[in-house]
């Protein structure tokens, strides 16, 4: 049977704090690559979960885990509310979180790959593969000529390259430091920008862990900031 079509007309606006580039990629996972559940790793920031739960509206997705380690209201009170909803509350890096998120058809990756050290970027996808048939990514890709630490730049480089300089600055002053929030140096924390990482190194990787490219979308430079490009994957295992 042919894959469904992509429907170019949604019945509800969606949350308007969302980006389309990450909604055609949520799409794709469930009208073409069949989804039915969803894991939204790191998805609470600025949107209240709102990614996961556009695909229980929208897809009518039977089973959303949504992983962070900071909740807000109105993704408490849909948990609340809705069964289908799970809260899963801590660093979805670590072994005993990803038990507990469990195995999904599609694991959500948007904005939060590139903040991942210890474990690494490539370690996440590595946790995460083996319990999804689908991995969905979406953000900022280091349009360099290879991954790069983005620390490892120095500061003045690392500055030019990250949004809110302001923000990152003073903790370029304190890197040693344990973060109270996190314990763990401010250098390893998830808060900062830490990796460029390439379109080539994510394809190569996602090839490693045995996933194949069905859908891919680049609008371009990130926001303005002509070191990143703003695109999208989903990423179907071959298993």
């Amino acid at each position: 049977m042919p894959p469904r079509a992509l429907k170019k007309l949604r019945p509800e606006k969606p949350d308007p704090r969302l980006g389309e580039l990450k909604l055609r990629a949520i799409d794709v996972a469930f009208e073409r690559a069949g989804a039915r559940t969803v894991a939204d790793l790191g998805g609470v920031w600025a949107v209240d979960a709102g990614y996961s739960l556009y695909a229980v509206d929208r897809h009518g997705a039977e089973r959303a885990v949504v992983c962070d380690d900071d909740f807000t209201e109105p993704v408490l009170e849909r948990e609340r509310r809705d069964d289908r909803v799970e809260l899963v509350h801590g660093n979805f890096g670590a072994a005993e979180v990803a038990e507990r998120v469990g195995e999904v058809d599609a694991v959500l990756l948007f904005d939060i790959l590139l903040h991942q050290v210890d474990p690494d970027w490539d370690a996440i996808l590595g946790i995460y593969a083996p319990r999804a048939s689908c991995i969905v990514l979406a953000g900022p890709w280091w349009n360099g000529a290879e991954t790069v630490r983005l620390l490892d730049l120095g500061r003045d480089e690392y500055l030019a390259s990250v949004p809110l300089p302001d923000f990152h600055a003073p903790i370029l002053d304190k890197l040693d430091e344990i973060d109270p929030k996190r314990g763990r140096p401010w250098r390893d924390v998830h808060d900062i920008w830490q990796w460029g990482i390439t379109d080539a190194d994510l394809r190569a990787r996602m090839q490693e862990l045995g996933f194949r490219l069905v859908h891919y979308e680049n609008l371009g430079p990130w926001r303005g900031h002509e070191r990143f490009d703003d695109a999208g994957y989903v990423f179907v295992s071959d298993r």
